[in-house]
């Protein structure tokens, strides 16, 4: 799979968030509810910010960390979003405090 798969899996995956992510990761789900409703959104919609902002303003630590939990993934594409998800919970809506 090649890293632009993995990114469209991650957001396709966002479309369904819900149906994963709430029962599998619920500390994550509640955190990104209330992120979402603090920026006026909805969950799919913040899960999709996640993935543009991870994209354009992750270090190369942070790819580097995505990139080991999705290689043995066995979903690799909700690995990825989940990775760019707790990342921009984490790091203030994108703001990854790294000078670029």
């Amino acid at each position: 799979m090649t890293l632009g798969e993995v990114l469209t899996a991650a957001r396709n995956s966002g479309r369904g968030i819900e149906d994963w992510l709430a029962p599998a990761e619920p500390e994550i789900w509640a955190a990104l509810g209330e992120a979402a409703g603090a920026e006026g959104l909805d969950h799919a919609t913040y899960a999709q910010l996640a993935v543009a902002d991870f994209s354009n303003r992750a270090p190369e630590e942070d790819w580097a960390t995505m990139m080991s939990r999705i290689r043995n993934a066995q979903d690799p594409g909700q690995a990825c979003l989940l990775s760019m998800i707790t990342w921009r919970l984490a790091n203030g809506n994108g703001k990854c405090g790294h000078s670029h």
